[in-house]
């Protein structure tokens, strides 16, 4: 049996006692602090990439990332050898990703190849060219463990998530399911486009063959008829025409969703337009756009067959399942965004450690919320001061692009306008008139509301800011009486100036609520 890349990467130990979804941030831990800087290297079928990690370990941001379309598979199946040009484009991808992580100062670079290299019957001396000229040992992984890296990586962005994962390379597809935040069943295949593209007797004969191929995975892995995940750049070039078709304003890939009938109606789309204009308004290389219509078969059939309730794109795959391998479990159950809006505080924001004692005094505004709901409350808490270099007449649209466009796991579109819009209201009391309006329609009046109320909250709660350990105040809220009451101590007073007493009343206005100050004996947040 292969030898597997759990079994080769050490897994660091924590030794931070686990505090819950608001606790000690895990990246300030000496075990998780040796994920802040990780390099990997994907050597695909079409593409090599490497990618630097950085930042909070459970939700790291992309310190660097290149692509070069190398096409290693291209005419494999007539030669059984890899591409000879491909050979020379990866070659030197890999001497100058070398070089880049020499300078970085990365410790070594971990590299994978799949499916071409480990079909390819010279795929043993191109990793031993690798390696004598650049130093960089690939690790050559079966199908399998592809699936489950790819799977792995879901579970980055996504922890505790359940469905199917269907990962699409150059030379192959490969399915993995998850359930509970673990993978479990794993199948691969032939069903590439760069494969699809080689086989003799056209459409027709590629689509039986994708049938065939198709039904022998679904009766090895049985119904799945959850979540699909897709991964892969086939699917994202789809997904961003399928954006393109349906006038969708928010252009973020990862969480980005589909029906199966937008799925059929962008594969028809598709197939009746002209590829060059559409691949150029999508943003897609020329080398991508000309494997979409052979992704296209595929994934009409993948659809047919398993039927998923409904589709996700994710952004995070193989190269994220590699770093989320060298993760001890402890630091892999942790929220993806808590854990990145807490790094964010901790590196940009003017007193670290302010985010929870503003959620601790605005939380009475929301006692009968969902855990979900208060994880959002929580997380714009945490980046409410993240921004405040940004110009002042600028800061709430920054804000609101921030929060919209991020590198952050863990969060639906309709999630992350509903944070944006709420971080907008943090430094403006109005929304009119922004050039975010066709973001802004996709959420519902009541989202909207709502943003604009944890918007007015932070911002009056800002106002009362000292440090993490100062005396706060305490807001009690009477929705029966529409009242919202204010409870000052003696030494707080001061603080609720001309200003703070406007924010104050906005803050009640947004609740239709009439707004009360009283004086009351000094009140400390614990902290924890």
């Amino acid at each position: 049996m292969p030898e597997t890349i759990e079994q080769k990467l050490p897994v660091p130990e924590t030794g931070v006692a686990d505090l819950g979804l608001f606790g000690k941030p895990l990246f300030q831990d000496p075990g998780a602090r040796a994920l802040r800087r990780v390099g990997v290297v994907d050597v695909g079928s079409n593409s090599v990439r490497m990618v630097v990690f950085d930042g909070a370990a459970r939700s790291p941001a992309y310190f660097y990332n290149e692509k070069i379309m190398c096409a290693l598979g291209a005419g494999m199946a007539d030669t059984g050898h890899l591409s000879p040009e491909g050979r020379v484009r990866a070659l030197s991808a890999l001497k100058r990703f070398s070089k880049l992580a020499e300078g970085m100062g990365l410790s070594e670079l971990t590299a994978v190849a799949t499916a071409a290299v480990r079909d390819a019957s010279d795929g043993r001396a191109f990793c031993q060219e690798v390696r004598e000229q650049t130093g960089v040992k690939i690790w050559v992984i079966d199908g399998k463990e592809e699936a489950r890296l790819s799977a792995q990586g879901v579970l980055l962005g996504w922890p505790g998530a359940y469905g199917l994962v269907c990962d699409i390379g150059g030379s192959s597809l490969e399915l993995a399911e998850i359930s509970g935040g673990r993978v479990g069943r794993r199948e691969t295949s032939s069903l590439g486009p760069l494969k699809l593209r080689d086989i003799k007797g056209g459409a027709k004969a590629r689509n039986a063959h994708i049938k065939e191929v198709m039904h022998a995975l679904a009766d090895k892995m049985g119904k799945q008829r959850d979540r699909l995940f897709l991964v892969g750049g086939s699917w994202r070039a789809i997904a961003r025409i399928d954006m393109i078709r349906r006038g969708y304003p928010l252009h973020v890939l990862h969480e980005y969703r589909m029906t199966r009938q937008s799925v059929r109606d962008t594969i028809e789309f598709i197939r009746t337009s002209d590829m060059d204009t559409l691949r150029v308004e999508a943003g897609v290389s020329s080398a991508r756009a000309s494997l979409v219509p052979y992704a296209c078969e595929v994934l009409s059939r993948l659809v047919k067959t398993f039927k998923p309730k409904d589709i996700a794109i994710s952004s995070y795959g193989i190269r994220e399942g590699m770093l989320y391998e060298q993760m001890p479990q402890r630091l892999r159950d942790r929220d993806p965004l808590i854990e990145a809006c807490r790094f964010a505080e901790d590196k940009d924001a003017r007193s670290p450690g302010f985010g929870r004692m503003l959620y601790n005094f605005i939380l009475p505004l929301y006692k009968s919320a969902s855990e979900p709901r208060k994880r959002m409350i929580k997380a714009a808490c945490l980046l409410h001061d993240v921004s405040w270099r940004a110009h002042p007449d600028y800061r709430p649209e920054v804000c609101f692009d921030n929060a919209t466009r991020a590198n952050l796991g863990g969060l639906k579109h309709s999630e992350r306008i509903f944070m944006g819009l709420a971080l907008m209201h943090r430094y403006s009391n109005k929304r009119e008139n922004v050039r975010f309006n066709d973001l802004i329609e996709m959420v519902d009046e009541k989202t909207r509301d709502d943003a604009e109320i944890l918007g007015k909250a932070m911002r009056f709660g800002a106002m009362l800011w000292m440090d993490k350990i100062a005396e706060l105040g305490e807001m009690r809220w009477y929705p029966k009486k529409k009242e919202l009451h204010l409870r000052l101590s003696a030494d707080m007073m001061p603080l609720f100036g001309e200003v703070a007493e406007a924010r104050f009343t906005s803050l009640a206005t947004s609740l239709d609520a009439q707004a009360i100050v009283k004086a009351s004996k000094p009140l400390k947040i614990d902290l924890g």
